[in-house]
C-alpha cells in the first residue's frame, strides 16, 4: 500500500477540514493515475482531504512485476489495513471509497462492523457489472452495506448506465449521484455540453455535502 514516496498519498482540504476519504484505485490505474490526480484535487478543493493507496498487486508494478487484479474480496483485508492506518494518521470523520474496483472493495469493506469514526462509502464510478455483460451484476455488496454510500456515476457508464440501474435494488443504504453523458471517468463528450471540470467539481461538492450530513 506504499506510492512513489512510500505511505499514502496525500491532497490536503482546502481551508477547514471537513472530513477526510481515504480513497483506493482502479483495477489497471495506480493511485497517481491522472484520473485520481484531478478527481483528489477537485475533492479538496471542496474542504475533504484525501488519502490515496495502493492495493499489494499495483505497488508490485512499480518494481516490475506485472501482477493481474485479484478477486475484490481478496482485497478486503488489504482495505482494512489501509484503513488502519489511516484512522491512526488522522482525526476527525472518515470516508472510506475508491474508483471502480477499489469502489467495490470499500463497499464490500463497510458490510462489516468498522470504528464509529467511519461514516460513509464513496464509490467513483461503482462497477455493477462487467462491460457487456449486464446479467452479471454485483449488487450484493451494496444491499449489505452498513454504512451509508454515495455512488457517483456516469450516465452512460459500460459498468452500469442509469436506465439499466434504475431498475436495480440497491439496498436501503445506497444513492446514485448521475453525472450526463459520463463515462466510467465521469467525462462526458463534447457534443454533450458537459465538462469533465464541471463534472469533477459536481463530484466534489456532492461529497463534501455527503461528509457534512453524516458528520
Amino acid at each position: 500500500m506504499t506510492g512513489p514516496a512510500g505511505g499514502f498519498l496525500a491532497t490536503p482540504a482546502a481551508g477547514s477540514r471537513r472530513a477526510t476519504l481515504l480513497l483506493a484505485h482502479g483495477a489497471g490505474g495506480p493511485m497517481d493515475s491522472p484520473a485520481l490526480e484531478a478527481f483528489a484535487a477537485a475533492v479538496g478543493a471542496e474542504g475533504v482531504a484525501v488519502l490515496r493507496f495502493e492495493f499489494p498487486y499495483m505497488a508490485a508494478r512499480r518494481t516490475g512485476a506485472r501482477k493481474p487484479p485479484p478477486k475484490a474480496e481478496t482485497l478486503v483485508p488489504a482495505y482494512r489495513q489501509a484503513l488502519e492506518a489511516a484512522l491512526a494518521d488522522t482525526d476527525g470523520p472518515l470516508l472510506i471509497g475508491g474508483k471502480s474496483l477499489g469502489g467495490r472493495v470499500a463497499v464490500m469493506t463497510a458490510g462489516e462492523t468498522l470504528e464509529p469514526r467511519v461514516r460513509g462509502v464513496v464509490a467513483y464510478g461503482y462497477p455493477f457489472h462487467p462491460p457487456g455483460e449486464p446479467e452479471k451484476t454485483r449488487l450484493p455488496p451494496l444491499q449489505a452495506a452498513r454504512l451509508p454510500v454515495l455512488v457517483l456515476q456516469g450516465t452512460r457508464d459500460p459498468f452500469g448506465g442509469k436506465d439499466e440501474v434504475a431498475s436495480y435494488d440497491l439496498g436501503p443504504r445506497a444513492e446514485v449521484a448521475w453525472f450526463e453523458d459520463g463515462d466510467h471517468d465521469l467525462k462526458p463528450r463534447r457534443a454533450s455540453g458537459e465538462t469533465m471540470a464541471g463534472h469533477l467539481a459536481t463530484a466534489a461538492r456532492r461529497i463534501a455535502a455527503f461528509a457534512a450530513r453524516l458528520a
